[in-house]
């Protein structure tokens, strides 16, 4: 059982550090303090579901209906150009800094909604826990139940860490500066995601 639940979790590990979009705004919420633990669960809780649809024998069903990874993906695409749109006018225009103290200036329903469209209208989470990870599952011989919880819990692990753990570069934050570096980076990190889905 423990080897089964290590293999889906290094599996599932293996494909969610890769920096992405998803992952940039839980860093960027986790240096704000906003809201932490809402965006972490429903970023693990998304995988976990995906990953399950997956494991339990979605995979086949999304890759023989590829008009709905085309419509994710052009939706993924314009969301993330307005996303990184915003990123580039905030650096523009704003001197944020980082205030121990600083109260929430984004209501909880609107960055919600921004992490629910991160991971739901991004194809590259369908490819890597519906598809890419279900059918890993099909070569596995142990339980794949154990498999699914092992893939979820990296996935949980990961999420909640990047958010609470972004506290520890709060001191470099204190200055606008590192802001607009982040801004920017995060500007063409998500243009460049949104260039590769329709390229």
């Amino acid at each position: 059982m423990l080897h089964t639940v290590l293999q889906g979790f290094l599996v599932s590990i293996g494909l969610i550090i890769a920096i992405g979009a998803q992952n940039a705004f839980v860093l960027k919420q986790g240096l704000k303090q906003e809201h932490i633990f809402w965006i972490c669960l429903i970023c693990a809780m998304s995988d976990a579901i995906l990953i399950f649809a997956g494991v339990f024998g979605f995979g086949h069903v999304v890759q023989s209906h590829t008009a709905w990874i085309d419509i994710a993906k052009y939706l993924g695409a314009m969301f993330l150009f307005l996303y990184g749109l915003q990123h580039f006018y905030q650096a523009w225009t704003k001197k944020q800094s980082l205030e121990a103290n600083g109260k929430d200036e984004t209501s909880l329903v609107k960055v919600l909604l921004i992490c629910l469209a991160f991971t739901w209208l991004n194809p590259h989470v369908y490819l890597d826990t519906v598809v890419l990870i279900g059918a890993i599952s099909t070569q596995i011989t142990g339980d794949k139940v154990h498999f699914a919880v092992g893939a979820s819990l990296a996935s949980f692990i990961f999420f909640f860490s990047l958010g609470y753990g972004a506290k520890y570069l709060q001191p470099l934050f204190k200055d606008y500066r590192a802001w607009k570096v982040l801004d920017v980076g995060a500007g063409f990190l998500m243009w460049g995601i949104a260039y590769s889905l329709i390229a």
